[in-house]
């Protein structure tokens, strides 16, 4: 990798760290050599223009043509409510939580995920018409959740707008095509965004549909790009799954469930602004390898405050799990806890100690503590958190779930299941079935 964003530590998945609950090296070597076919099909797929995703970190084109939207949006509205659920909402947020604080020059984003009434009616007496913009997304055009939070919210503001400025306050991505989405928004003469059909919404962080929210909270989605594009490139230029952190990340993940029946992975940043990470975190996994009877169940944790919630069950329950614990370097950083206000004996350890003292200190000891209870853990560590490394973030667990999948013979890219229910629950709501 010509310019690396965060560090990939596996050591203490191996049975000379944690005993019999890690991997035997010849284990690990056996599931890299079926890595390296992996990454010689992701090759194939981006020489032969099949997977969109590959295409996204080197393009520029697409971010271009969205500034002047993202542009005007910033500059017209106090607030911004993106309308969507699942891919076409997490990875958005994901990258919103590195804006810098919403003011007179940036507006205050609103990512409505759900259908709750309750949420959408405390949103409308915290804002102002006139100064409120909607981004409506649904790659497929036909998310029942998403039509149902466009056309309440639309039917709001036209009551409450001169039509003819109903216009300038709604932008929609979605695909090209017929579609009830796009054909709605042609009849209001809406800006429409194409959502390109070959990229999947749990998979679109890094398209329009996590950069257009971006741009307008004043994060670099360029940036956002070239960091992905650190971790992507090292693969298109023909590494080893050996030397991809991707890659490993994946053997590690299939290998423990295959070998040792760990099926549980867990996801535990020690940054607040990955909060939201994590649950994108969860979806990408859990809706792409959950097929078959295959697939491992992703937990979303929060370091520190789930080592007062979780902690004792990782620690003294089942050996189920694998821990993958995000850190970032925080010593001598933060407010600063005055000697005379610590005065106290029992206060002596954060006495002229800082806020990021603890938290290192807190990153270190939950390592260490799961190490010594036997518990296989990677360490992934970045400098700072910024456009570049989350970018990198981003692309390392798209592609560490596309690898994982091509492991286990299946489809990272469909979701047959949740189609299922889709259908269902438009059956009960239009009476056609019991």
């Amino acid at each position: 990798m010509s310019e690396s964003y965060y560090t990939h530590d596996i050591s203490a998945c191996f049975v000379g760290s944690i005993g019999s609950n890690g991997l035997e090296d010849e284990t690990y070597r056996r599931f890299l050599r079926s890595a390296d076919k992996a990454l010689a099909s992701i090759r194939e797929h981006h020489k032969s223009g099949s997977l969109a995703l590959l295409e996204l970190p080197e393009k520029t084109t697409d971010l271009e043509k969205i500034e002047p939207l993202a542009e005007r949006y910033s500059e017209n509205f106090d607030d911004v409510v993106i309308l969507g659920t699942g891919g076409s909402s997490l990875g958005g947020q994901s990258i919103c939580e590195l804006a810098p604080p919403a003011g007179p020059n940036r507006p205050h984003l609103h990512f409505m995920d759900n259908i709750d009434a309750d949420s959408f009616d405390r949103l409308f007496q915290n804002v102002t018409p006139e100064r409120t913009g909607f981004i409506v997304i649904s790659k497929s055009g036909g998310t029942a959740e998403t039509l149902t939070q466009f056309l309440y919210c639309l039917d709001i503001f036209r009551h409450q707008l001169d039509q003819a400025q109903i216009k300038n306050h709604f932008a929609v991505i979605t695909e090209p095509g017929d579609r009830a989405l796009r054909r709605l928004a042609e009849s209001w003469a809406l800006e429409i965004i194409d959502h390109d059909p070959g990229v999947g919404g749990r998979y679109s962080a890094l398209s329009v549909v996590g950069l257009l929210p971006a741009l307008i909270a004043g994060v670099d989605a360029y940036q956002i790009r070239q960091g992905a594009k650190s971790v992507l490139k090292p693969i298109l230029d023909g590494g080893s799954a050996a030397d991809c952190a991707p890659a490993q990340g994946a053997v590690i993940n299939v290998a423990l469930a295959h070998e040792h029946a760990i099926n549980t992975t867990v996801l535990m940043p020690y940054l607040d602004r990955l909060a939201c990470f994590g649950f994108w975190y969860r979806q990408l996994w859990a809706e792409s390898l959950g097929k078959d009877g295959h697939g491992t169940t992703p937990v979303r944790a929060l370091g520190t405050v789930d080592q007062h919630s979780q902690l004792q069950l990782y620690l003294d329950g089942p050996r189920d799990k694998f821990f993958t614990l995000l850190f970032a370097d925080q010593a001598n950083s933060g407010g600063l806890v005055p000697t005379d206000l610590a005065a106290d004996p029992d206060l002596a350890f954060i006495a002229g100690k800082r806020m990021g003292d603890l938290m290192a200190a807190e990153q270190q000891a939950t390592a260490e503590t799961l190490i010594r209870h036997n518990c296989p853990t990677r360490i992934i560590s970045i400098e700072t958190l910024d456009e570049h490394s989350l970018g990198a973030l981003l692309m390392h667990f798209m592609l560490e779930t596309i690898i994982a999948a091509d492991l286990l013979g299946i489809n990272a890219f469909d979701q047959p299941a949740v189609e299922e229910g889709k259908i269902l629950a438009k059956s009960f709501l239009s009476g056609e079935s019991g």
